[in-house]
């Protein structure tokens, strides 16, 4: 059977199906197919039927007679177009032609030079231009003179008035002609010379004339290409018609869509399609089938045109198609395959008697929707994998995290074993025969026979994680009973395994960078298939992604440990002794990152006690090392006794040096390292219960009075350190005895998930209750306001007031006079009797005779003299000078300059420390 034979076939098979409004069939060849439509539209009248047909530019002959007649129509416009710009073209050279040459003649004729140089010129020229003018037909002859004034003009009132266009070139004795809008229309005009017998221009001719009296001869002409462009026309439309009338009967009224579609279709049809389709005849024959259905049905060749019955098909499928019963996904067994066929009757839309029916593999495509099921509830499990494990930098989660995702979509039960390094944050050893802790244990049942989490073991070579950590490969055990070398592993623990119920194990290497960190095992009990080969690569994996995501957080342990050791080396880690506060404190580390915030207490003389705490910008061992610097700066700058705002003024221009620093040690790299900090400085004095502080951009102090009332307190904020430029001030707050100086970080109240505000109201609430230790305002503090996952580090320090008695302190006001001396020694040491101090008595004397008698050789103003019995006997001597004794060593022949030094050996330690109205001199005792 032909190519051709084909597709009349088809043809006539698909014609039925195609919608009625597409029908353009010749009216002779519808009646042997076409439906109802077909039949009615018979009743036209031809003439009505063929204008339809040519009419309709949906069919190839209504297309092709459009395009041909809008060729004719462009090409026929195209040579008018040219023919009359042609003819204007001529028409506008004859005009310039001819004015030139009227021109010029009439101003070489004879008696012309004679003329101007009479007495009255117009009278000779004005009859000879007019004669002129009306033999040659142009529209005016003009004499002009030299200064361009008419001599004639066919208007005599226009006589003596200069003339409107270009004479310079006349006058230069060059001919020129110009186009110009005359009141008839566009107009030609030429000037040229009237030369005497020297050659000398003595007067100027111009004649003009308008385009449209030349191209009137052209315009006579025109009727006569317009007719042959019209006959022209004509012709090609016949032509045309008689084209469009064959190829119309040839395409049967189809438009090119439907053409190509058809065929498009019978070519998918034969030999693109996945689905087997059969078309049968009337009579009980095969018409068409195409590739997938010779296949299917395992088709003799050439079987077009045999019953269908003759092909050798199984009877039951042979009875379906020659009967042309109606069949929907109706299953048929042929050979091995198992068929879902339908069946339709083609004669149903008016379309030729017979049926065509679809073959559908259904052994085929319950396979491959099986292993495509498959594949996909595999690639969903490795998308959840990537993102469930690793979402913290914990070792111990990710592994957790690992066993939640392949339970129980892979395996029913799942163990994770690392080696005992990788849970230090350390380089695990490439031994595999290292030591495993069990990590995890994730299952569908809690009551498992797997080893608990935390046993440590180690695997024999003979068990399959062995050889598993050996090869760097996934292994797989279908039968457990049968594994000996698992079995080896710890018998007792195996038999318990088997009996539980588990019967398979694939197990996968976690390894990352070439270094092994532990094993994952995957155990099934309650599916009763086993693991097999393919199942490797998908616990392979699993290992491989979970293995990176244990290697970032092994990393990060190292790191994070190594800033913590540092951070908390830097940190106070016993609080200083004494009695002005009772204090408490917390401090917590960062779960993502060591940051740097630090506290302190600092003792300072006069039972005075320094109260620090500060953050640091930035994470790291960067911040964490800077925090140490700033701690050890605080520490050297409390030693000179100087108020807050001028340690905070110290600490501003060491973060500035430090950044400088970091700046230039970095200029070959992506870029500075900026150091910030906020930091804040109080100063409490247990004798005047006032506190002094100054803060750089921290957080505002809480106070909690004695009757559980809250206040933040309002201290100028100051600039974070590093900024610099601006001073910090110092604020001062009498603070009754008992009362709570909250001091926090911002770790505390700010948060990814809060804002600050938000924090210090939560902070307030925690902070209103009464009759509660520093310790235990800590604990609640941190309950009320720790998250489940800290972002940030939170320094907390709560700090009780307390006073020194009246009965502690001793204080009197020294005359500047030597004799003055003696009375002071007597009152002290009778004070020192009083408080049982009987045998610091000498020293005392001895000590403060030095310090008063400087303060009356030295110093001017009153002097005054203070005793404090504290945790020491502190001695001090005020004065009205800013003058600081300095320790040196006398010469044997110096007769003074040894009494500092006697001072300095009898007291703990000495120093002097600057008030706004002079200085103070202390020394302290150890009490006897």
């Amino acid at each position: 059977m032909g190519r051709s034979w084909a597709r009349v076939r088809s043809a006539r098979v698909f014609s039925g199906r195609r919608p009625p409004s597409r029908r353009r069939e010749h009216p002779r060849t519808a009646p042997r197919w076409r439906g109802r439509f077909d039949r009615e539209a018979l009743r036209k009248p031809s003439s009505e039927w063929r204008r339809r047909s040519w009419l309709n530019v949906h069919s190839v002959a209504g297309q092709v007679f459009i395009l041909q007649l809008v060729i004719v129509v462009l090409l026929v416009a195209a040579s008018l177009t040219s023919l009359l710009l042609l003819s204007r073209h001529y028409s506008t050279t004859e005009a310039r032609n001819r004015s030139l040459a009227v021109a010029t003649t009439f101003a070489n004729s004879p008696g012309m030079v004679e003329a101007l140089h009479a007495p009255n010129p117009t009278a000779v020229l004005q009859p000879r231009a007019e004669v002129v003018r009306q033999s040659s037909g142009m529209d005016f002859v003009v004499v002009l003179t030299t200064k361009g004034i008419r001599l004639t003009h066919p208007n005599p009132d226009r006589i003596g008035q200069h003339f409107v266009g270009t004479i310079a070139p006349a006058l230069e004795g060059h001919s020129v002609t110009e186009t110009y809008p005359g009141t008839l229309g566009p107009s030609i005009r030429a000037v040229t010379p009237i030369n005497d017998a020297q050659g000398k221009v003595v007067g100027l001719v111009s004649a003009g004339i308008t385009v449209k009296k030349v191209s009137g001869l052209a315009n006579n002409e025109l009727p006569i290409p317009i007719g042959a462009a019209a006959a022209s026309l004509a012709l090609a439309m016949g032509g045309t018609g008689l084209v469009s009338r064959r190829l119309r009967r040839q395409t049967h009224g189809l438009d090119p869509i439907e053409m190509t579609r058809m065929y498009e279709h019978h070519d998918a049809v034969l030999h693109s399609v996945r689905e087997g389709v059969i078309i049968v005849g009337g009579d009980g024959r095969l018409m068409l089938a195409n590739d997938e259905a010779r296949r299917l049905l395992d088709l003799p060749p050439h079987p077009e045109g045999r019953p269908i019955t003759d092909l050798g098909l199984d009877p039951h499928v042979a009875e379906l198609l020659a009967s042309g019963r109606v069949a929907t996904d109706e299953v048929m067994v042929t050979g091995k395959r198992l068929l879902a066929v339908n069946n339709r009757l083609t004669d149903r839309n008016g379309g030729p008697p017979g049926s065509v029916a679809t073959l559908r593999d259904s052994t085929e495509l319950r396979a491959l929707t099986g292993s495509a099921e498959a594949a996909q509830e595999r690639l969903k499990l490795l998308y959840d994998a990537g993102v469930e494990i690793g979402t913290t930098l914990d070792v111990d989660r990710t592994a957790e995290e690992l066993a939640r995702v392949a339970v129980p979509r892979f395996a029913d039960f799942v163990t994770v074993d690392l080696a005992e390094p990788v849970l230090r944050g350390e380089e695990p050893s490439r031994l595999s025969g290292s030591e495993m802790r069990r990590t995890a244990v994730l299952g569908i049942r809690d009551d498992h026979p797997f080893y608990p989490v935390g046993k440590l073991f180690s695997f024999i070579s003979s068990s399959p994680q062995a050889r598993s950590l050996e090869n760097g490969q996934g292994v797989v055990e279908p039968d457990l009973s049968q594994a000996d070398g698992w079995q080896s592993q710890a018998p007792n623990w195996t038999g318990k395994v088997v009996d539980y119920g588990i019967h398979s194990l694939v197990t996968a290497p976690l390894s990352a960078r070439g270094v092994p960190l532990g094993m994952v095992n995957f155990w099934r009990s309650e599916k009763p298939e086993p693991f097999e080969e393919d199942d490797v690569s998908l616990a392979e994996d699993l290992a491989s992604h979970a293995a990176v995501c244990i290697d970032n957080a092994r990393r990060y342990t190292r790191e994070h440990s190594m800033a913590v050791t540092l951070q908390r080396s830097l940190l106070p880690r016993v609080l200083p002794e004494q009695d002005a506060l009772d204090v408490a404190y917390r401090y917590l580390p960062a779960e993502s990152g060591v940051g740097g915030d630090w506290f302190d207490i600092i003792p300072l003389p006069g039972a005075r006690v320094a109260l620090v705490v500060g953050d640091v910008v930035g994470h790291g061992l960067h911040a964490a090392a800077t925090m140490g610097r700033l701690r050890t700066a605080v520490h050297n700058f409390s030693t000179l006794d100087l108020p807050p705002d001028e340690i905070l003024s110290h600490l501003d221009e060491l973060i500035a040096s430090i950044d400088q620093d970091e700046t230039i040690g970095n200029a070959g790299g992506n870029g500075s390292l900026v150091t910030g900090a906020t930091c804040l400085y109080a100063i409490y004095d247990p004798v005047t219960r006032r506190c002094s502080m100054a803060r750089a951009g921290h957080p505002p102090p809480a106070l909690v009075r004695p009757d559980g009332s809250v206040e933040f307190l309002d201290l100028p904020a100051g600039t974070p350190l590093g900024l610099g430029g601006l001073p910090y001030e110092t604020a001062e707050v009498w603070l009754p005895e008992g009362s709570d100086l909250v001091l926090y970080t911002d770790g505390l109240i700010e948060d990814r998930s809060r804002e600050i505000d938000e924090g210090l109201e939560l902070l307030r609430g925690a902070l209103a209750h009464q009759d509660r230790t520093p310790e235990q305002i800590c604990t609640a503090v941190l309950d009320a306001l720790l998250q489940t996952r800290q972002s940030d580090d939170i320094a907390l320090i709560v700090a009780r007031t307390r006073v020194l008695r009246p009965d502690q302190i001793a204080e009197w006001e020294v005359p500047a006079h030597p004799s003055e001396v003696a009375h002071v020694r007597a009152s002290v040491v009778q004070r020192l009797e009083e408080w049982g101090l009987a045998e610091a008595a000498f020293t005392t004397e001895l000590i403060l005779s030095e310090l008063i008698t400087n303060a009356m050789r030295y110093a001017t103003g009153p002097i005054r003299v203070r005793l404090l019995h504290d945790r020491t006997l502190i001695c001090e001597v005020s004065d009205s000078s800013s003058t600081s004794p300095h320790l040196r060593y006398a010469a044997a022949t110096d007769e003074g300059g040894r009494g500092l030094f006697l001072v300095a050996q009898f007291t703990e330690r000495w120093g002097t420390r600057y008030t706004p109205d002079g200085k103070v001199i202390w020394a302290e005792q150890p009490l006897p």
